[in-house]
């Protein structure tokens, strides 16, 4: 056999060894590749070991464009993919200037987060996904805000979230993509809009602390005459609670001093019988005799000499006949 023979023997084993590893196609987890046959689309392969017919079948070239930060900056960078990444992706687009219904310029930066659930959709229904996801987020986002005043984009980025994903979703099912959330990362407003709400806010801020301190110094008005008026409360409280307690005392002292008359009167009656009524009429003249002798500015003097001599002598003989009357010298 010739060199020249030996050669092209080799030739062909080589060429016969790449068409196979040209044949063959290694496709990751979570990828796919659209294949296709004479610039025609034959097959979709799927993660996992592909055999496809080399020179005929082609893997199709799929423009993609990506995002990338550097020093705060973000750059756009395009290539040409063959395996279609199926996870769930995000895709972070420069942010844009949109006017709000009050004809106020800001700055929107959002991010969508998007996955492709088609995958030759994606590749044959649009020529550039992530140009056409960016151009779509960024008219719906001129819409939604173009509507709302930017009070309201400051505080209802929840609600515009909502409404770009309804919208982006809507379209971008055509396109094989499905559009789990839009999230709107940062708005700023013009420089001077900013002075204003600065002020703004130190104004309410003020305005907040002043009605702090009123409402202090109301409540401590408001305990401080609470106090004074329980202490008033609890001082008549204590007060009537004396004179109730004095009161009952004076009420049984007097129902005491009534039981130890009545008990006097009733050891006065046992022993005097009858002539009990007398003893008590001559008992309270003799008192009321008393009395009038401890007033010096009256002069008084008996009715009778003789009626006086009598009630005496009959005094006498009373006191004679109780049974207890202490013993006296007779009179001279």
């Amino acid at each position: 056999m010739t060199e020249a023979v030996m050669v092209v023997i080799a030739a062909i084993g080589v060429f016969v060894v790449t068409l196979l590893v040209k044949g063959i196609r290694i496709v990751p987890e979570q990828s796919a590749v659209m294949i296709e046959r004479l610039g025609k689309f034959r097959t979709q392969l799927d993660a996992g070991l592909n055999i496809i017919i080399p020179v005929i079948d082609k893997p199709r070239s799929v423009p993609w464009r990506t995002t990338v930060k550097d020093a705060g900056q973000k750059f756009y960078v395009v290539s040409n993919i063959t395996n279609l990444d199926l996870r769930e992706q995000v895709y972070d687009f420069p942010s844009q200037s949109v006017i709000t219904r009050d004809n106020v310029g800001i700055q929107v930066d959002a991010v969508v987060y998007f996955q492709i659930t088609h995958p030759q959709k994606s590749v044959y229904e649009i020529s550039n996904l992530p140009i056409a996801l960016e151009t779509l987020t960024q008219t719906t986002l001129r819409n939604v805000i173009g509507e709302m005043d930017l009070d309201d984009t400051l505080t209802s980025r929840e609600t515009i979230n909502a409404s770009l994903v309804e919208t982006i979703d809507g379209a971008a099912q055509a396109w094989g993509v499905k559009v789990n959330r839009v999230e709107v990362q940062d708005i700023t407003p013009p420089q001077d809009v900013l002075a204003s709400m600065e002020q703004q806010m130190k104004a309410e801020r003020e305005r907040r602390a002043r009605v702090t301190e009123a409402e202090g110094f109301k409540s401590a008005a408001v305990l401080r005459a609470e106090g004074e008026r329980d202490a008033r409360i609890a001082e008549a409280d204590g007060e009537r609670e004396a004179a109730i307690r004095e009161a009952e005392g004076a009420a049984q002292a007097i129902e005491r001093l009534a039981d130890a008359e009545k008990a006097k009167l009733q050891r006065v009656q046992e022993a005097l019988g009858d002539t009990t009524g007398d003893y008590l009429i001559g008992m309270r003249y003799m008192q009321t005799l008393d009395q009038m002798a401890g007033n010096q500015n009256v002069v008084w003097m008996p009715h009778s000499a003789t009626d006086l001599g009598s009630f005496i002598g009959g005094y006498k003989a009373l006191l004679g006949t109780a049974p207890d009357a202490p013993k006296t010298p007779e009179a001279t």
